[in-house]
């Protein structure tokens, strides 16, 4: 595994992204979550746009995540080095740590960051949810993004072929928690329980705002639960997606979606605060 993940070639990565993305795409037609309005393809285009944008900055980025990395192994530096874990634990906790931080962590940071949450909302912005909505991020979210997994790795001490695997697990979890598939209650909230499942993350693309400001892991479902930003509802097929200041259909078009964050929204804030939704409708354990 070491030796793999350590000289993994571009395409086998390229692969992993491609190949996760179609065997849910092909799911999502035959246990579809719910049943899309508009034209799955048209939709499905804009969002791989933004992951040729991102690809555009993980590549142009890259060398800081690889010298990063390398330099860690080679100094020993970071906390899991100065731990002296054997190499079994040290994969598991640098997996765990990489999630915490390059994931968790900067995605709730993009909610409570005024000018972050600008960037961070046109993955918001998508009203009918599924694999690719995993890819649509702003450029410039993209950059916060490499900016936490580069202080995960220097903080840490994970070497290169750890931030591979890390990579390519997070890359498929993005798109499975995000996917229109619609598995059996009870294997849904077991799985939840481990691991992000797609009904727990749709709560997070709610347009009411105690619901999207919840679940923000994308591996583990455990930094949710231990932060108190767990929330699930009885039934997400009840979850209207989207902002409710952005509900124009030409708000799914590539070119009104990069301008957002530079556009003036009602009082210069998204204006999410005054919408009303039954207490009990939401649970949080």
């Amino acid at each position: 595994m070491v030796s793999f993940f350590e000289n993994i070639p571009s395409y086998y990565r390229t692969a992993i992204l491609a190949g996760g993305l179609l065997l849910l795409w092909i799911i999502e037609g035959l246990i579809p979550r719910f049943r899309f309005k508009g034209n799955r393809y048209r939709h499905a285009g804009s969002n791989l746009f933004f992951t040729l944008t991102t690809i555009v900055v993980n590549t142009t980025f890259a060398f800081l995540i690889v010298k990063a990395s390398q330099w860690t192994s080679e100094a020993k530096f970071g906390l899991l080095y100065w731990l002296q874990l054997p190499l079994w634990l040290h994969t598991i906790l640098a997996v765990l740590m990489l999630d915490l931080i390059g994931a968790y962590l900067i995605h709730l940071v993009q909610h409570k960051t005024a000018w972050m949450w600008h960037f961070h909302k046109i993955h918001h912005i998508d009203t009918q949810i599924d694999a690719t909505t995993a890819l649509r991020h702003h450029p410039v979210e993209s950059l916060f993004r490499v900016g936490a997994l580069f202080i995960a790795i220097l903080t840490m001490g994970v070497p290169f072929w750890m931030v591979m695997m890390y990579q390519s697990l997070s890359a498929f979890m993005s798109q499975f928690n995000h996917a229109n598939i619609h598995l059996p209650k009870w294997l849904d909230n077991a799985l939840s329980w481990v691991i992000v499942s797609p009904d727990m993350h749709k709560v997070h693309h709610s347009h009411y705002q105690p619901e999207t400001d919840s679940n923000y892991a994308n591996i583990f479902s455990v930094w949710d639960r231990l932060f108190g930003t767990f929330v699930v509802i009885p039934d997400t097929t009840s979850i209207r997606y989207g902002l409710d200041e952005y509900q124009e259909p030409r708000y799914q078009e590539i070119g009104p979606l990069l301008k957002v964050p530079w556009e003036q929204t009602l009082a210069g804030e998204d204006n999410r605060s005054g919408q009303q939704k039954p207490a009990d409708n939401t649970i949080i354990p």
